[in-house]
């Protein structure tokens, strides 16, 4: 195993993302190969379409009850194509790992639980994979030790958040490290990180451009909402976090958490 590097500024928990030409994997249809998995982009196309038809017709069926007519804009869903992918390939790679540990995944996390939080309903296809995945990053985090606490991964989270609107911008390193407090979240979700990208380099994963960076699928409390955001991954050629001893991890079905963050 390469020996463990410490994170660079712009970025948390190195995935081995491979040019699809170098590796003769170089397909425009396809979004992604893991190992001998094959995503279409048709397939994400699919699970983005349903998303927005889905959301679509559930704001239109609240605003017709309220007595409003509901613009273009109202009846979109903020999800994107991109956030599609993130879930497809951490989803196949934490199985990955998950078998490899010997661990079992219970099924906790409905997407019941998550449409609110998501804005999205239970019946689409995303929300039944972002529920997938977060018993299976749940149960990773409960046995993964949590990546250091450097200020490059703090920021890199602070980062992550603060593209959805679900922070402050323009904190400074000190105000960002008073604001997590000890942390906790960002130690998980980059151990998290550092997990998927061992995995893919066994796996040999390979990324449609249009899809890079990639990102983990990550969550943290704010009072009493949740705030999803995508945690960045760099090229195979970048650094990966050092771990350090393992810390308790919140649950996204759970509205309290171990950490919460500001408007």
């Amino acid at each position: 195993m390469r020996a463990r590097r410490l994170i660079a500024a712009a970025s948390v928990a190195a995935l081995g993302v491979l040019s699809l030409a170098a590796c003769g994997k170089s397909s425009p249809d396809v979004a992604a190969y893991v190992g001998d998995r094959t995503y279409s982009v048709d397939r994400v196309d699919a699970i983005y379409d349903d998303a927005q038809a889905k959301y679509a017709e559930a704001i239109r069926q609240s605003a017709t009850q309220a007595g409003a007519t509901p613009d273009a804009e109202q009846l979109r869903s903020r999800v994107t194509r991109q956030d599609v992918v993130n879930l497809l390939v951490s989803i196949d790679l934490g199985k990955r790992v998950v078998a490899e540990q010997g661990l079992q995944v219970p099924d906790q996390v409905t997407p019941e639980q998550l449409a609110q939080q998501l804005q999205m309903p239970p019946q689409a296809e995303f929300a039944k994979l972002w529920g997938e995945w977060a018993d299976i990053s749940m149960v990773l985090s409960q046995k993964l030790p949590p990546a250091e606490l450097s200020d490059a991964s703090v920021m890199a989270v602070y980062h992550a958040i603060e593209e959805t609107g679900g922070i402050q911008a323009g904190l400074s390193v000190g105000e960002v490290r008073q604001l997590f407090g000890e942390g906790g979240f960002v130690r998980t979700a980059s151990a998290l990180g550092a997990a998927l990208e061992e995995q893919a380099d066994k796996v040999d994963l390979s990324v449609n451009p249009r899809f890079r960076p990639l990102g983990v699928p990550s969550w943290v409390n704010k009072g009493q909402e949740l705030v999803f955001y995508a945690l960045p991954y760099v090229d195979a050629s970048g650094p990966v976090t050092d771990i350090s001893t393992p810390e308790p991890v919140t649950t996204p079905a759970e509205q309290a958490g171990s950490a919460s963050v500001a408007p």
